[in-house]
């Protein structure tokens, strides 16, 4: 690290806001007889469904394990195709392969990182599905801006896919002319979020399917716990069967919440309106600044929206050269940013499987997207700073 960088305090693209009444109801926890798998996680998921608007939440360990129990819940397997954004972290796609799917990427618009109806369909017309497997669709609401469900939704539907809405960036968030809020379900048969700490709610790791499907929660609540259920020995024999009986139905995964984070989840779940308020404010700002002079001359901004949750502030460079130089820039002066994403399949592993793959619209975006620092804890005068050290880079660009 140099003197310039050791002089100041650094500024990262987030952080997440844990204040003194997180930590008691935590400490609470660890005081009591539960500390997983007890009744704060029960809360948590009703409170959680109900913030939603959905019959059901099933709170698991990290967000990879939501996208991976929704899938396999649904019947994701050997045969089966997923089709996703190649804006968004790896996990997205990953998940399909755990069930042993194949995976297919279609564009993005190129201003908002969302994916592009249009790409699907034309994605699902080259793609030979098998009916008799279940297929799904999985928009990424990027960024915490509504992806274009309802579109989604209709072109995937007379395609015979069904719609998995990953969340994990817009809790939150809703759309214009009367289009759902995220992770509403209204218009896919679940959604999926994640907590770790750069996102709006906090519980460490964690993450969450929510749905308005009961079949489809109970069996998710099975999987997370190795494919055994309380349930699944209460029925016309369980008067026979010992209390310490239980019987594995299917093969499962270990991808259960704490209570621990659960109690720290309840305490993020109640500042989420203040967190989004802040969020807001300061993409309201930014917004209002950078599209004046000098920023406007090398900036672009994504079009704005009153429902947008800001997980990210991501402006894209006019030109793409100047994104890196940038980067290192604000990085030598404490100002560290972050490009969401790589198209994913850009990775090796993808390479291997698919192929060379360039989409145009997910080229553009990658080739010009950063994300700036915007989190609820950021000050003003944070704020002014990046401000002032994006006008520096233009200045000695």
């Amino acid at each position: 690290m140099d003197s310039l960088t050791t002089c100041m305090e650094t500024i990262p693209y987030s952080r997440q806001w844990i204040d003194e009444e997180d930590v008691e109801a935590v400490c609470r926890v660890l005081r009591s007889d539960w500390v997983t798998q007890g009744p704060t996680l029960a809360s948590f998921e009703n409170a959680l469904a109900k913030r939603a608007g959905v019959k059901r939440a099933v709170a698991v360990s990290h967000g990879t394990a939501a996208l991976h129990l929704s899938y396999a819940a649904l019947g994701v397997e050997k045969g089966s195709v997923g089709i996703t954004t190649p804006i968004t972290f790896a996990a997205t796609a990953n998940a399909f392969r755990y069930c042993g799917a194949e995976v297919r990427f279609c564009d993005v618009d190129p201003l908002t990182g969302n994916m592009d109806p249009a790409s699907l369909s034309q994605v699902i017309e080259e793609t030979s599905l098998d009916r008799d497997k279940t297929n799904l669709v999985v928009p990424v609401s990027y960024a915490g801006r509504l992806a274009p469900l309802d579109k989604i939704e209709e072109v995937a539907t007379k395609a015979g896919c069904q719609v998995v809405e990953d969340a994990a960036h817009s809790l939150g968030s809703y759309g214009q002319g009367g289009m759902s809020a995220s992770a509403s379900c209204e218009n896919s048969v679940s959604a999926v979020l994640s907590f770790h700490p750069v996102k709006h709610l906090c519980t460490a790791e964690g993450g969450a399917v929510v749905t308005n499907d009961d079949a489809l929660a109970e069996r998710m609540s099975c999987l997370r716990s190795h494919g055994i259920s309380r349930s699944s020995i209460e029925g016309e024999n369980s008067t026979n069967m010992p209390g310490w009986h239980y019987e594995q139905k299917e093969l499962g995964w270990n991808y259960r919440m704490t209570d621990l984070q659960a109690a720290l989840g309840l305490g993020q779940l109640d500042k989420l309106d203040f967190f989004l308020e802040r969020r807001r404010a300061l993409a309201s700002r930014y917004g209002e600044a950078l599209a004046q002079a000098p920023f406007s001359e090398f900036l672009d901004l994504p079009p704005s929206e009153e429902g947008h949750a800001h997980h990210l502030y991501v402006v894209l460079f006019k030109d793409p050269a100047l994104r890196d130089s940038c980067y290192e820039f604000l990085k030598k002066r404490g100002i560290h940013c972050q490009v969401h994403y790589i198209p994913v399949y850009r990775h090796p592993y993808y390479e291997g499987i698919l192929g060379r793959q360039r989409l145009p619209g997910a080229e553009s975006f990658f080739s010009r997207c950063l994300s700036i620092p915007l989190f609820p804890k950021m000050t003003d005068e944070e704020q002014e700073r990046v401000l002032e050290e994006l006008a520096a880079f233009h200045g000695a660009a």
